[in-house]
């Protein structure tokens, strides 16, 4: 009888410490693929090349040619993310327009919205909204850049722009 509570306590200990060793480890990362990785925590991060994995196989599947993700894109959608965080409202597609296109991109588009917690929420609620499905399968785009924000104190929680552009 004995031997048996040496053994049932032995067992406890040691998940006791595999589970430890697992609390540092992010369980995004370890359990799920990054479409579905919660992007409502300080240090969560967007898999950009999985974004535009995402959107350019949905584009293949619609007929129109992949994205390709523009490092200065990339910039200026982190830079819109963050000021609608910091601002906590979505900011107007159009002003952002204007700001791709002064870089020297041609028929910009941007998807900017709040509230979806993983890329797979944001991807499902672009394509089922006419004005964001528009932007994603552009046939002009050729590059794109995505970006999210967290804000903790937002009943949104996280901010996204897509900005495509040819």
């Amino acid at each position: 009888m004995a031997r048996w509570r040496f053994i049932g306590s032995a067992a406890a200990v040691i998940g006791t410490l595999g589970l430890a060793g697992c609390a540092g480890e992010p369980q995004a990362t370890s359990a799920l693929p990054s479409l579905y990785w919660p992007l409502t925590t300080n240090t969560a991060q967007l898999d950009t090349n999985a974004a535009r994995e995402m959107i350019s196989a949905y584009r293949r599947g619609r007929g129109e040619a992949p994205l390709t993700l523009d490092p200065e894109l990339q910039r200026l959608a982190e830079t819109e993310a963050a000021a609608m965080a910091a601002a906590d409202r979505p900011s107007k597609a159009q002003t952002v327009k204007v700001a791709v296109e002064r870089l020297g991109y041609q028929k910009a588009n941007a998807n900017l919205s709040a509230g979806y917690h993983t890329l797979a929420e944001a991807f499902s609620g672009w394509r089922d909204s006419p004005s964001h499905n528009a932007v994603m399968l552009d046939a002009s785009a050729t590059r794109m850049g995505i970006a999210t924000a967290y804000a903790p104190n937002s009943k949104y929680k996280v901010y996204w722009a897509l900005l495509v552009a040819k």
